[in-house]
């Protein structure tokens, strides 16, 4: 898949004021898209749950203890909680570059196709964490 095929959506989940600007959780980690993290790629983020309010700048965070910012300072229409980011051009690095860093799930892969959603990867679960773990008697 191409850059410019994918959107990655993700949900947003916590919001930290501060006086410059709001410093907002999503439902997301840098192991579902790691390009910000690796050499500070932008993607265009914007809010499709209310795509014409009002803009602000938003500091967008995931929430693993590392560098976990998707962006910084950045202007989108105003964000409240449970609303839905997209991250524009993310076809080719979410799904293929991420990875279960610190026990994360990859996340689900929806195909468009003639206006239908069609699951083409599960979203992960516990048990395919652990799937290929054995037990070693000591």
């Amino acid at each position: 898949m191409v850059s410019e095929a994918g959107k990655f959506v993700v949900l947003r989940k916590l919001k930290k004021q501060s006086t410059a600007a709001g410093v907002l959780g999503v439902e997301v980690r840098f192991n579902q898209l790691v390009r910000p993290m690796f050499y500070g790629s932008q993607h265009v983020i914007s809010n499709i749950s209310i795509p014409e309010g009002k803009e602000r700048f938003y500091t967008i965070v995931g929430y693993i203890c590392e560098s976990d910012t998707f962006a910084a300072n950045r202007k989108i229409a105003e964000i409240k909680e449970g609303d839905l980011l997209c991250f524009s051009n993310a076809g080719a690095y979410s799904f293929t570059m991420s990875s279960n860093y610190n026990s994360r799930y990859r996340p689900a892969e929806v195909l468009w196709y003639n206006g239908k959603a069609h699951l083409i990867s599960k979203r992960e679960t516990f048990e395919d964490l652990i799937r290929n773990q054995v037990e070693v008697e000591m």
